[in-house]
Parts: structure tokens; sequence; C-alpha cells
């Protein structure tokens, strides 16, 4: 049971809820009592959450992340303790997995825990089907979206210019002489849309068409990078470069590319993306994009103090991601 239940059992935000219980006299009448209805029907004690719900810092900020597994969540996130630990903030971390209604309830959960902040770790949290969730939380707290963004009151985002760098992926490659260009993606987050975005406009850019397998959106995994590959050569699709959306699809790639005795970069150069410690432990060493998840996390970190210190600051931070050269695109 949390707050969240209590405001979608009322048909009001969490805020109107807060409202409620702290006794506003900007309620109405009849929202009040569909809130007081709630609250006695869900056996749902009001000293409770009016305890959770006084403005008063705790020194604590909360944290949640998708897959704690993850490389680039794991780096992120014990970038983030170290940054709160230094300016005096203790962590609370949700590993919420990829259902919407678990990241609600770790959301509600972590406002009853009286936390001061909340820092969502990567862009699968801004979900297609709508944000209220996001939104009614930043009526209490506020809210720092790493990699990603949304517009609301209350609302900080710090993301990497994901959009520019693939396009300078198709840049460089180009330059290098490669026109059979394919991108292998795996998710429709805001993040994996910019990289698309990115990808279709350096094609553009360099006067090259997007053929039927000059896009190829498969499983996530080392597994999705085998399966593209497979894709490509069912359909005897002609490429001669391939650059991935995550390092673990490019390492898949690579595999599949040697069982099929292709040399990487002579025959195929591929370009990965993170520039996770995967780049750096397959063979060939592979060229990937340095999205600077140390300066994100860092920046989140200390733009979620600025605000709780007062101080006015621009809600919209970009950083700008790095190209980094290794042996399967030199």
């Amino acid at each position: 049971m949390n707050i969240y239940e209590v405001a979608r059992k009322a048909g009001v935000s969490i805020a109107t809820v807060s409202r409620v219980i702290n006794n506003s006299s900007t309620v109405r009448p009849e929202t009040r009592e569909k809130v007081e209805a709630a609250l006695k029907e869900l056996k749902y004690r009001p000293n409770d959450i009016a305890r959770s719900l006084v403005v008063k810092s705790t020194h604590t900020i909360g944290v949640l992340a998708s897959d704690v597994r993850d490389s680039y969540y794991a780096n992120a996130i014990y970038i983030l303790e170290q940054e709160f630990r230094k300016l005096g903030y203790h962590m609370i971390l949700c590993n919420t997995g990829g259902g919407l209604e678990k990241r609600k309830g770790y959301m509600g959960l972590l406002l009853e825990k009286k936390v001061d902040g909340i820092v969502l770790v990567g862009s699968v949290f801004r979900e297609k089907a709508g944000n209220r969730h996001i939104l009614d939380t930043a009526s209490v707290v506020p809210v720092v979206m790493l990699n990603s963004f949304l517009d609301g009151e209350n609302i900080y985002s710090v993301k990497c210019d994901d959009e520019a760098a693939t396009e300078e992926i198709v840049e460089s490659l180009v330059r290098r002489g490669y026109r059979e260009i394919v991108y292998v993606y795996d998710v429709d987050s805001f993040s994996g849309l910019a990289k698309l975005d990115g990808f279709r406009a350096g094609m553009k850019e360099a006067g090259l068409e997007c053929r039927p397998y000059s896009i190829l959106k498969t499983e996530s995994g080392i597994t999705g990078g085998g399966k593209a590959l497979e894709q490509l050569e069912a359909a005897n699709a002609s490429y001669r470069a391939i650059a991935a959306s995550e390092d673990i699809l490019a390492a898949g790639v690579l595999k599949a590319l040697k069982r099929r005795g292709k040399k990487v970069p002579e025959d195929v150069a591929v370009f990965g993306y993170n520039d996770s410690v995967i780049a750096r432990c397959t063979s060939p060493g592979l060229s990937s994009v340095d999205n600077k998840v140390g300066a994100l996390a860092k920046a989140a970190a200390n733009i979620l103090c600025w605000v709780l210190h007062g101080e006015e600051i621009p809600s919209h931070h970009t950083i700008v991601p790095e190209l980094v050269f290794r042996q399967s695109c030199p």
C-alpha cells in the first residue's frame, strides 16, 4: 500500500492527497470527501502519510534504476552514491525492473520514506503512455532525470546528446569510405529514439539512402547482436559497417562475424555505444561512444543538491559525448 494507491482510488494526484492530509484550505469539499473515503476504504492511517509528507529534510535521496546489473546503470549508481555522500546525503536505491506499476510503487515508497528528492537513472523512465506519475511525484519533491527529459514543474534533466553522437558515427564511417552502413538497436526509449534519429540524420547528410535492412531492431543483449547479423545474412543484404546502440549488441555482432569468417575491420567495421568495459574486452577492441556517464551522474547529483538549497538553475542540461576509436573501426 502506498500514496499512489490512495490517489488512484480517489482519482486525484498525490499532491492532492498530501493537501487533504495536511488540511490545506485549497482543496474543494467534494475532492476532500473522495480522498478521505479512499483513505478509510484502504485502511491507510492518515498520520503515517502525513508524517511522510512533512516538509523537513531527511538528507536522503531516492534513486531508481531499471536494472542494477547493467554496467551503465551500475556505473551511474556508484558515482551518484559517491557524490551524494560528499554532499552530505544518504541514498536509497530501488531496482524497478521494467514494469510501470512497480516504478510507481517505488516512487510512492520513497515519498513515504520522506526522501528530499529523486533521481531516475536512464531513459526508460519516460513512458510512451503518459508520465502523470512523474509529474505528481515532482509536485512533492524535485525529480532529476538522468539521460532523459520531461517537461514539468520541479523536474530537471541532464542528458547526453545521443542524437549528435550517432550522427557523428555515420559521418566518421563515411569519411573512412564505408557507405553500406547498418544500424542495430534494441529499445525505443528516449535515448534509443534519439540515437535512431541521429543515424537517420547522418545518412541523409551523407546522401545515403536508408535501405530495407539499414535499420534493424533486435532483442537486447549479446544474443541480439548475433540475431541482427543472421537477419542480414538471411536477406543476402550488402553491408560494410554496422553501428549498434549498445556495446553489448556490438559484441554480439563481432562474435557472429567471426563465426562467418569475416574480418573486422577489413570486411566489416563495427561501432558500439557506451564505451563500457565490454568495448575494451572484445577482440578486436570495439570503437564506441563515451556517453560520459560519470559526468552525467555527477551533474545529476549536483543539480538536485542545488535545487534543494534553493538555487535557481536551468531545468535542462546537455553533455557532449565523445567517439573513441579502437581496432574495430580505426
